[in-house]
Parts: structure tokens; sequence; C-alpha cells
């Protein structure tokens, strides 16, 4: 089984799960901006962070044979921020990066004016730059978070066929095929989505334009749902193909819009450091 993760915060996840996400059959995965887990003070702080998701974190992912790309914005959570905003003015010296394949996470945390000003920005640097866009659904009042997200993208320049919406579950799943976007599903051990819940929707609704994702994050969260799920489809019924289409082809075929998608992982021949047990990369 060979698994593709189109949404995995590997920043917050530690050597080992990459060696267990290799062995379950992760070979490429996607790692979207995200919150720092406490406020950032300003837009420095993403700097370093977006440097380390286009140059440290693909350099750890190769030591464990798996490709990492990124996609890279303001998320929604911060968006609220005063002290964060500026950051959209640094996006598109970002964007252009070979290992940008998508503008995300954007959209909606709690629908608030600000939010909507973010969500609009970016979609428009999506579309500036030749780009899909990563649209984070709200965990509140989702439906509603919904239908608001989906009324922004018919407003922008970007088609809804370049835009993911993402943490989508059994009250959203309709309108958003409806909407002619992509659809993404995060597969959490307490919260969001489970196993049995995501067959039942692929059941219902089919595979067409479907990921599936594991988000793993700083809570509680498990780096191994998306085999998780490729097991539970096929003891479900679901044929060896149908697995590959919705854990590998479907990813692949959304993230190939940005034209820069790359499955080889890249070389990570570098020398050991003394006392250390992480590789270390070039001077």
């Amino acid at each position: 089984m060979r698994i593709f993760d189109p949404h995995i915060h590997m920043s917050s996840r530690t050597t080992d799960d990459y060696r267990a996400m290799y062995d379950a059959g992760v070979r490429a995965l996607v790692e979207p901006a995200f919150w720092l887990g406490q406020p950032r003070t300003s837009p420095a702080s993403f700097v370093d962070y977006f440097d380390s998701l286009l140059g440290w974190e693909p350099f750890r992912a190769a030591q464990y044979g798996i490709a990492h790309h990124c996609t890279l914005a303001l998320n929604p959570k911060e968006a609220n921020d005063p002290r964060c905003t500026p950051v959209l003015d640094l996006l598109p010296r970002y964007l252009v990066k070979d290992n940008v394949v998508a503008v995300g996470e954007i959209g909606y945390d709690s629908m608030t004016p600000a939010e909507d000003t973010a969500l609009a920005a970016q979609l428009q640097l999506a579309a500036d730059h030749g780009l899909p866009a990563l649209v984070h659904t709200p965990h509140r009042d989702k439906l509603a978070g919904l239908r608001r997200t989906i009324d922004v993208v018919r407003e922008s320049a970007l088609a809804p066929e370049r835009v993911l919406l993402d943490h989508l579950n059994e009250t959203t799943v309709k309108e958003a095929v409806d909407s002619g976007a992509w659809l993404g599903f995060s597969v959490y051990p307490d919260t969001k989505m489970d196993e049995d819940r995501m067959v039942a929707v692929l059941k219902d609704h089919g595979l067409d334009r479907v990921l599936v994702n594991s988000a793993a994050d700083w809570g509680n969260s498990d780096p191994l749902k998306t085999r998780k799920v490729g097991d539970a489809m096929l003891a479900a019924g679901f044929s060896a193909d149908d697995v590959d289409r919705v854990l590998w082809r479907n990813p692949v075929a959304f993230y190939g819009l940005s034209g820069r998608l790359r499955l080889d992982p890249p070389s990570s021949d570098a020398p050991t450091h003394q006392g250390n047990s992480v590789l270390r990369g070039g001077e």
C-alpha cells in the first residue's frame, strides 16, 4: 500500500514517526503551515517557520525515504492577530519556491471579518501564483463555515476545482461535493472523523476528488491514520485499486495542479556529526 498523506504537521512529530510512517507505506506528504501552539508575536516568527518547512523538514523526511512538500499561508487562527497579518506581504516571496504546492491552510476558525479578509487575499495570491489552495473549514459551526467558505471561493479568481476543502464530515460533504471543490477528511483518534465513519462516507459519496489525511499535530493525533483508513477500506470490501486512488492518486492529482510535485525524496547523503543522532545538512 502506497500512501500520500496530504495534510500532516510533521514539525510537531518525532523522527520515530517518520520511521513508522515509512514502514506503514507513506512515501510522500504535504505539511501545511499552521499555528505555533502559542501566539506568534511578529512576522519574523513566520519567516523562520517557513524556512524550516522549505529546508529542515524536507531534509529530515528524506532520511526516512519520504518526499516532503508544504503549503504556506497565514492560517485562520492567527489571521485575527494584527501582529501576524503583515506576513501577507511576505508570502509572495515564498510562494515561488519549488517545494510549495499550494497556499494553505487558509479559511475560517471563528468566522470573523479579519478571517474574511485573509481568506480572500490568499485565494487571490493562489490565483496569482498558479497554485491550488488548501482551505481549513472551522471546527465550530462547521456547516455555516463551509457555506461561507464556498461563497468566498465563488467570488474569488480561483476556480473551485483548484480548492481543497478540508476537515469535512458527514454534515458538510454533500454541499462540498456540489461546490465542485476537492474533499478533504482528517482522521483523528478522538475528534473529527474516524476510520469507520470515513469508510461510510466513501460508500455513500464515492471516491471522486476525496483525500484522506491524518493532520497529525500538537494534540492527540496519529500519523498512521491514513494507513488505518486503507486497512478499513479493504476490510469493508473496497479493492486495492480503490485504496490506491484515495490514498495516492487523488492527492497526487490535486497537488499536481501546482506543477511542482516531486515524488522522489531528495538525497540525504550528508555526514553525521559526532555525538548527534540526526544527520546535518551542508554548511
